[in-house]
C-alpha cells in the first residue's frame, strides 16, 4: 500500500538538497507560439549525471541503515538509474554493482563505471538485466535499489515536482515521461498536494505502452514492447507506480518512435538543448497537438534527461 504524503517529499527534498541541482524551467517561444500554450520545459538534461535519477536513490541511501551500506547495493537499469546509483552510492560511501543491458547506450555504461560502480552486462531490456541483479542479490547479500518501484526513490523523484511548483505556482497542466512510472508517481502527487486542479499528463512511446495498457486494462500488464527508446523500455510497470497512476495522472498519450526521435532533432535545433528520447516525449506530444487544454494554458514538460544515444540518433536520421 503507497504511504507516501507531501510531508514526505519535503523531507526528501531537504535530504538531497546539497547534493544536487534545482533545475531550470526555461520559457520557449518557439514551442509556446506552436502550441498555443506558455510553455517551460523543466531542464534536468543540467541534473548530476544528466538526469533526475540521481533524486530517488540520494534519498534511499540518506536513510539507509549501515548494515544494509556495508553489504553494497545492487540495481538494474536501461542506463540513467544506473549513474544516479553510482553517484549516489559513492556520496554515501557505499559499493555499487549495476546490472545493464547488454544494448544499453555505451556512453551510459562509460559514465557508470567512471563514477565508481561495478557493471554487469546481461539481456537485451531492462526486465532481463533486473532478473539478474536479482541473483547477484541472493548469491551475493547486496541491498537491491528498484529504479521505480520503491517509495523512498519515488519520494526522491517527486522532489523534481515540488521545485516545478514553487517556480511556477500557476501552472495548469504538467506533461511527463513513463517508463516504469517512478517519475511520474512522485511528480503527479508532490504537485496535485499542492495543486488539485493542475492536469498530470504522462507520455509513453506507442511501441511499448505499458501503463497505458494496464490503465486501461484497470490491472497491471506484462506487454511486449516494441521501443528503442531505452528510458521508456519496460514491459511492466511498477505495482507501486501504477497505483498512484490510477489516482492522481490525468491522462496518458503515446506517439511512436519516429516522433519522439523528431522532437528530439527540434528541440536541438529550435531550443538549443539536448535531450534523449524518453526526454524529448512530452515535447512530441506538445508538437503533435496531443495535450489537449484551453489556448494559454501554462503547461510545463518535463525533460527527463541528457544522456543521448548518438549512434542510436545518427542510425535514426541516416535511414
Amino acid at each position: 500500500m503507497f504511504s507516501l504524503t507531501l510531508n514526505d517529499y519535503e523531507a526528501a527534498r531537504a535530504r538531497i538538497a546539497k547534493h544536487i541541482h534545482w533545475t531550470p524551467l526555461l520559457a520557449s517561444q518557439t514551442l509556446s507560439e506552436l502550441t498555443g500554450f506558455e510553455t517551460r520545459l523543466k531542464a534536468e538534461n543540467f541534473q548530476k549525471v544528466g538526469s533526475y535519477k540521481i533524486r530517488g536513490p540520494l534519498n534511499k541511501f540518506a536513510q539507509m541503515s549501515e548494515a544494509d551500506k556495508q553489504r553494497g547495493v545492487i540495481c538494474s537499469s536501461a542506463g540513467n538509474h544506473a549513474q544516479g546509483v553510482a553517484l549516489a552510492a559513492r556520496i554515501h560511501g557505499i559499493r555499487a554493482v549495476v546490472c545493464m543491458a547488454t544494448n544499453a547506450t555505451p556512453a551510459k555504461i562509460a559514465a557508470t563505471r567512471a563514477y565508481g560502480a561495478e557493471v554487469v552486462l546481461h539481456g537485451s531490456i531492462w526486465d532481463e538485466a533486473n532478473e539478474k541483479a536479482k541473483e547477484l542479490v541472493e548469491r551475493d547479500g547486496l541491498t537491491y535499489v528498484h529504479p521505480f518501484d520503491d517509495e523512498q526513490v519515488i519520494a526522491g523523484q517527486g522532489t523534481l515536482g515540488l521545485e516545478v511548483v514553487r517556480d511556477w505556482p500557476e501552472l495548469d497542466a504538467i506533461v511527463v515521461p513513463i517508463g516504469g512510472g517512478g517519475l511520474i508517481a512522485g511528480v503527479s502527487m508532490a504537485i496535485k498536494s499542492h495543486n488539485p486542479k493542475c492536469k498530470v499528463i504522462g507520455v509513453e512511446s506507442s511501441d511499448g505502452p505499458a501503463m497505458q495498457e494496464s490503465v486501461k486494462a484497470g490491472s497491471l500488464q506484462t506487454i511486449e514492447c516494441n521501443t528503442i527508446i531505452d528510458g521508456l523500455r519496460v514491459r511492466r510497470a511498477g505495482v507501486l507506480n501504477f497505483s498512484v497512476v490510477q489516482r492522481y495522472v490525468d491522462e496518458i498519450v503515446t506517439l511512436p518512435d519516429k516522433e519522439i526521435f523528431e522532437a528530439m532533432l527540434w528541440t536541438m535545433e529550435r531550443c538549443k538543448l539536448v535531450l534523449e528520447g524518453a526526454a524529448a516525449a512530452p515535447v512530441g506530444a506538445l508538437l503533435h497537438g496531443l495535450i489537449k487544454m484551453p489556448k494559454g494554458s501554462k503547461v510545463a514538460a518535463v525533460i527527463s534527461g541528457g544522456n543521448m544515444n548518438l549512434g542510436q540518433l545518427r542510425a535514426l536520421t541516416w535511414n
